[in-house]
């Protein structure tokens, strides 16, 4: 794997200056990755898998660290003068999101529920799903199926995925990079716009709230009880927002790094990349944090996303070029 010049776009070649790719041995990655890894796993079972966004960054700088270890610190910083806008950014988006459920304004609860009836013939999908797959009763403490393992590993990567696609790209090609960044930031954005306007209560709070004409429980965390795993924010703590369901950020993170792959790789393996949306919604339904219909609006936010960056990009492209274009004959 090479880095040398970035390939140019004009929509960033003028603010995104090209790094050469520092050489590292083999050997020596080989055991800085180890390392990583160990310490990794071992703050995971001691304090719980990162979750806030500024412990993942961290992580991540540190694995960007691990990876070129015989790189120069000059290269290594770069990372943190890349980095620390959108970061700063998604640390904002995290507190404004806590506090869009204390604006005063009025919980939504009857339009997802008419929605996913119908939809479910008569009877919400979530009622469905764990009434076929969950335990008789179903409670957060009953004992779980291998697939609650499995949903749960799939909701929880929510946290990691995005920023982790960013650190790859970052080190491997940061023209896109950018462009990944740029769709990320977007879709939280959006999403936090949508929760101000119009907040709206999950399956599983109707249910408690007796809203819900179900009994649906929220077992997201069942899957994990009996390995011991579980998630930890370290640094961002104590900031919620249970009335920011729609649209389902989980599943339009999930829709736009489908959406992105596909679009952007050229394997025929690419199409694989749907199986993760569709995951990560069963994981919403089964485990009663969002309706149907959050994630439909979901995939319809990444979609908007994706159309919307890339409109802008090339919009910005045609006004750049001709000032970046060297002049001829």
């Amino acid at each position: 794997m090479t880095r040398g010049v970035e390939e140019p776009e004009a929509a960033v070649s003028i603010t995104l200056r090209p790094l050469s790719y520092p050489p590292t041995r083999r050997r020596a990655r080989a055991v800085a990755m180890t390392a990583y890894a160990v310490a990794l796993a071992a703050w995971s079972e001691l304090l719980g898998i990162p979750n806030d966004t500024v412990q993942v960054f961290l992580w991540l700088w540190l694995g960007t660290v691990a990876w070129s270890i015989e790189a120069r610190p000059a290269y290594h910083l770069n990372f943190l003068k890349d980095w620390w806008l959108p970061v700063a950014g998604l640390v904002v988006y995290f507190y404004s999101r806590g506090l869009t459920d204390e604006l005063g304004l009025p919980v939504h609860v009857s339009m997802p529920i008419r929605f996913d009836t119908w939809l479910g013939g008569g009877e919400i999908p979530t009622t469905r799903l764990q009434d076929a797959w969950c335990a008789d009763p179903c409670l957060k403490d009953s004992e779980p199926r291998w697939y609650d393992f499995v949903l749960t590993t799939v909701y929880a990567t929510h946290f990691l995925t995005g920023l982790t696609i960013a650190a790859v790209l970052w080190v491997r090609r940061r023209v896109e990079w950018i462009r990944w960044m740029r769709r990320y930031l977007v879709i939280n954005f959006g999403a936090l716009a949508t929760y101000i306007v119009y907040p709206m209560a999950p399956p599983w709070m109707a249910s408690e709230k007796g809203w819900l004409d179900a009994d649906v429980t929220r077992i997201t965390a069942r899957g994990w009880h009996d390995v011991g795993l579980g998630r930890v924010d370290l640094i961002l703590q104590g900031v919620g927002n249970p009335v920011a369901a729609m649209p389902s950020l989980h599943a339009g993170i999930t829709f736009l790094v489908a959406f992105y792959g596909i679009q952007r790789l050229r394997t025929r393996w690419r199409w694989l990349l749907a199986l993760y949306p569709l995951a990560m919604s069963t994981a919403l339904v089964y485990n009663a944090e969002h309706y149907v219909i959050d994630i439909l609006a979901g995939a319809l936010l990444a979609g908007l996303v994706l159309v919307g960056c890339q409109w802008w990009e090339n919009s910005r492209d045609r006004v750049i070029s001709p000032r970046t274009t060297a002049p001829t004959g």
